[in-house]
């Protein structure tokens, strides 16, 4: 006992903690996350030195907080006042209202793109006096390379929005910006008929097949969404109780063409008309076209609240493709991975043996640790980036949902609320959070908490988070 109370105490002095914290800390972390399936590292905030670790260079998985580095690297590669550029080309020539030439459009990889942006091209045609296509829509999503899917999604995930594809043309339905997707909703019906269904912005190229049936109320909601495996074609079925409706996000098969089959509706719907003959295809724009309008989404900083608080998987790896175009050239995910890797070199993380898949932490391949995590929320506290960094991460138990984000719901004591700004995480059997959180005493830290293999891993994150503020 008396040896064990001497390495207590010589740990406390290693790691600048009083002795009754240190032992309350690891009390905390052994008791909640185990030895041997956490990794845990803990810093002062101010000085970046490490006050706590277990398995500190243990390589984990990240999971979604993965996104700390592919979010902080982009700020820095890409900036804040960085916007996703979406061009919109004619070629041919107009013969009273009719264009005797295609129609092009040439993304960039903007995950904001809405209808309301399909709109203003309709206008802008409308202002060049065209009404009528006599050619095709073509969409141009060569600033984009390799597979659309991204590392990591299983055949069984490829319907839902985490597992959304990339591509250099897409679009979102709202402002949550979970782009390659169209959002469908259900409503009932009569008993026994099928309940009707809307598709947002439109069918985008998508097939319904509506198999459902409305139920009467109080009976079991069964109603499933889902797009058929790497087909177009999407099923609704199931139960739909009256008195309750069903909305789902589902993925799109092929983003660059069923996007181009959504503006083509939207445009028509304006009273734009292409003849019998026109179809959508993808191609390059030739050089002879002539640029009528360029679309910016709003700034990277703009857009970083919805990435960072909502985890949203599409913009991460829309991200680290832009990142892959803008500075070597090829906008693949392999290229992109490569510059995470390198901005990370640059925080002094040792990441030699890091391993990145992707920008989303949504594969089972990526390796970090999480005193390499912790060393970049120490790090990046002095970019000139860090205040829309910081002003991303969910907030402990801040219920409005675009600052709590996946926080909102967690950590809500008053002892806790609002004392911890963390990325969380989580994929099959990997658990994890970091960030900054202010202890009971009003000094400042940086953590980092990487659990594998432990079941509920939430509820036990959250113990020990709960700890860690009372002892710190």
């Amino acid at each position: 006992m008396k040896k064990i109370f001497q390495l207590v105490i010589l740990l406390a002095l290693f790691f600048s903690l009083p002795i009754q914290s240190f032992a309350s800390v690891n009390g905390a972390v052994t008791t909640h996350l185990g030895k041997s399936n956490a990794a845990v590292t803990i810093r002062d905030a101010e000085s970046g030195k490490i006050v706590y670790s277990q398995n500190g260079d243990k390589l984990m998985r990240p999971a979604s907080n993965m996104k700390l580095v592919s979010g902080a690297a982009a700020l820095s590669i890409l900036g804040e006042d960085y916007r996703f550029k979406t061009n919109f080309y004619i070629d041919g020539i107009i013969v009273n209202d009719t264009l005797n030439g295609n129609v092009y459009i040439k993304g960039s990889g903007d995950p904001t793109l809405k209808k309301d942006d399909f709109l203003e091209f309709a206008k802008v045609l409308k202002r060049n006096g065209i009404r009528t296509i006599n050619g095709h829509l073509i969409g141009d999503d060569t600033a984009f390379s390799g597979s659309t899917l991204p590392p990591g999604v299983l055949k069984s995930d490829e319907t839902y929005y985490f597992g959304a594809r990339t591509s250099a043309i897409t679009m979102s339905q709202n402002n949550d910006f979970d782009a390659s997707t169209v959002i469908i909703t259900a409503n009932p019906g009569k008993v026994g008929a099928k309940p009707s269904y809307s598709i947002e912005p439109n069918l985008s190229g998508m097939v319904i097949s509506n198999q459902a049936k409305t139920v009467s109320k109080g009976n079991r909601n069964t109603i499933s969404i889902k797009r058929a495996y790497n087909t177009n074609r999407i099923i609704i079925s199931g139960n739909l109780p009256q008195g309750s409706s069903k909305k789902e996000w589902v993925t799109l098969q092929d983003p660059s063409k069923n996007t181009m089959q959504a503006i083509k509706q939207t445009l028509q719907g304006t009273g734009l008309k292409f003849v019998k003959s026109s179809k959508v295809e993808l191609g390059k724009v030739p050089q002879k076209a002539t640029l009528l309008h360029t679309n910016e989404s709003r700034t990277l900083a703009a857009i970083f609240p919805a990435f960072m608080k909502l985890s949203n998987n599409s913009i991460a790896d829309i991200l680290v493709k832009a990142m892959g175009k803008q500075q070597l050239g090829e906008g693949s995910t392999n290229k992109g991975v490569t510059l995470l890797k390198k901005y990370s070199a640059s925080m002094n993380i040792p990441v030699n043996n890091w391993r990145f898949a992707d920008g989303s932490g949504l594969s089972n391949s990526n390796r970090v640790t999480s005193n390499g995590l912790s060393q970049l929320l120490y790090k990046v506290q002095k970019e000139p980036y860090f205040g829309t960094f910081f002003d991303s991460l969910p907030v402990a138990g801040n219920k409005d949902r675009m600052i709590g984000g996946t926080l909102k719901s967690r950590l809500t004591s008053s002892a806790l609320q609002n004392k911890i700004y963390a990325k969380t995480g989580y994929i099959p059997n990997v658990y994890t959070l970091s960030g900054y959180m202010k202890g009971q005493s009003g000094k400042q830290y940086i953590f980092s908490i990487l659990l594998e293999n432990k079941s509920n891993g939430t509820v036990y994150i959250d113990r020990t988070m709960a700890a860690l503020v009372k002892n710190l």
